[in-house]
C-alpha cells in the first residue's frame, strides 16, 4: 500500500532539509504525544545509521517500531526503513528547488506486510485509503507551513 503527496513551501532548499532532518525536534514531538523515543545507534543524525526504536499506544494496544535512516543526501533527500510486528514500511523524502525560495517536497509512503495480521491491517487500511490519504495530505502541508513560518521568523 502506497501514500504520496508533494507540497511546495516557501522556503530555499537548504532550510527545508535542515528542518526535516531535525531528528532531536521529531524525538521530542512523539515524546510530548506520549511515545517512548530511544536512539539507539551511535551515529548522530542525520547520518545514515542512526535509528529508533519508538514505543507507543495505538488503538488501545502496546507498539514498537524500530526506525532506521538508510540514506541521506543533503539537501535533497532521506530515506527511512521502519519495521513494525510484521509490517515493513519504506518512506523517502526528496526536495527539489524550484527557484531560490521556493522548494517542493514529495514524500512516499509504502507499507508492505510479512505476516497474516500485518496482511488483515493493511487490508482494513485500503477500506479507509481515501480518507488516510486525506490526512497524510493535511499533515504535510500544515508541516510545510510550520516550516514556512519558521523560516520568516528566522531569516
Amino acid at each position: 500500500m502506497k501514500f504520496s503527496t508533494q507540497e511546495d513551501v516557501e522556503a530555499p532548499i537548504e532550510a527545508v532539509y535542515l528542518m526535516l532532518s531535525d531528528f532531536e525536534r521529531f524525538e521530542r514531538a512523539a515524546i510530548r504525544r506520549g511515545a517512548e523515543v530511544q536512539r539507539t545507534s551511535k551515529v548522530h543524525p542525520p547520518h545514515v545509521g542512526a535509528a529508533w526504536d519508538v514505543k507507543f499506544s495505538l488503538r488501545g494496544k502496546a507498539r514498537t517500531i524500530r526506525i532506521e535512516l538508510v540514506k541521506a543526501v543533503a539537501p535533497e533527500e532521506l530515506l527511512f526503513d521502519a519495521t513494525s510486528q510484521g509490517l515493513e514500511t519504506q518512506m523517502s523524502v526528496e526536495l527539489v528547488a524550484l527557484s531560490q525560495k521556493r522548494t517542493r517536497v514529495s514524500i512516499d509512503l509504502a507499507l508492505t506486510p510479512k505476516t497474516i495480521s500485518a496482511r488483515l491491517l493493511v487490508q482494513s487500511l485500503k477500506l479507509a485509503k481515501s480518507n488516510l490519504t486525506k490526512q497524510f495530505e493535511d499533515r504535510v502541508a500544515e508541516y510545510g507551513r510550520f516550516i514556512e513560518d519558521h523560516h520568516s521568523r528566522t531569516a
